[in-house]
């Protein structure tokens, strides 16, 4: 049985992957095995997940000593600074939680021999290309959040996994994908922009997604997103009709409209596409639309009485 260590095991993604590791597919998930290989089975893990209140990632000492307790085969390091607008005037909390955390992460791992995998994301792009991306292409982050979050992925070491993801949602919390649920039920009118284009990813797939790496343990950088692309204004209307409402609660606006102006800047056009994981056995997770579709429903369920 492999031992697994989750940080950040309270946020959306790490629910999911704590009911994935038990070999139970999340409300809302499709499958234990998206990517590929075998389902996972229940007992195969012996998994500790610790949140924000078990583990702080930016405490080293703490670091330390969480992993010469557990003394785990693979980390799963979901830990991270999200606020990325707050992160522009906190500059300092987005660098310990998403760099100087993974290096403790990272030397705590090694100290036991654990595999580490690291989830990144698609900030790290500027989005300029005009085309979606591949593990391969030029990074240029434009944001503290994008800045900190690729040193996190610099201070891994080279046998470890870091897997990029985008445009993440789930049933745990209340996010925008929530939002969209509400509107369609209460007749409410939603703007989104139109000019921010990425790979929607439900948390539950990606979190069936990972359990390839914790398994499988492939080095390098990986992409790792909900197939195809779209608008956030594509993404929230397909939500909005999904849960029973129109596409005409949804009006699409440019990113100069919103006010207030978001602080940090986002990538233009940054969807992802991955080229090597073909190459470790994987397949891409499914299409955006059928992961959006199904996190509906189970919000949906969740929220009727």
């Amino acid at each position: 049985m492999q031992r697994v260590l989750i940080t950040g095991a309270g946020g959306q993604v790490g629910c999911d992957l704590l009911e994935v590791l038990a070999g139970t597919t999340p409300s809302g998930g499709r499958s234990t095995s998206v990517i590929g290989g075998a389902e996972v089975r229940s007992g195969e893990f012996d998994v500790t997940g610790l949140d924000r209140r078990g583990l702080d990632v930016t405490n080293e000492a703490a670091v330390a000593e969480a992993f010469a307790m557990y003394r785990p085969d693979v980390v799963v390091h979901l830990a991270a600074y999200t606020a990325v607008d707050r992160a522009e005037s906190d500059p300092e909390g987005a660098d310990a939680t998403n760099h100087l955390a993974t290096r403790f992460v990272a030397a705590g791992a090694e100290a036991v021999g654990a595999h580490l995998v690291y989830v990144s994301t698609d900030y790290v792009f500027a989005g300029d290309l005009g085309r979606p991306l591949s593990e391969d292409d030029p990074t240029g982050p434009r944001s503290v959040y994008g800045l900190t979050k690729l040193a996190g992925e610099a201070e891994c070491p080279p046998d470890a996994s870091v897997v990029r993801t985008a445009w993440v949602a789930g049933r745990h919390g209340k996010g925008v994908i929530h939002l969209a649920a509400r509107a369609a039920r209460e007749g409410m009118s939603l703007r989104f922009v139109d000019d921010q284009i990425g790979s929607f990813t439900a948390a539950a797939d990606l979190a069936a997604g990972l359990s390839f790496f914790v398994r499988e343990r492939p080095e390098g950088i990986f992409h790792v997103a909900g197939s195809g692309y779209a608008s956030w204004h594509e993404v929230i209307s397909a939500a909005v009709v999904s849960a029973g409402g129109s596409k005409d609660q949804v009006s699409a606006i440019p990113t100069s409209a919103l006010d207030p102006h978001p602080l940090a800047e986002r990538p233009a056009f940054s969807p992802l596409i991955s080229k090597r994981l073909s190459e470790v056995g994987g397949r891409a997770l499914p299409e955006w639309q059928d992961g959006l579709q199904r996190l509906v429903d189970a919000i949906v369920k969740g929220e009727s009485p």
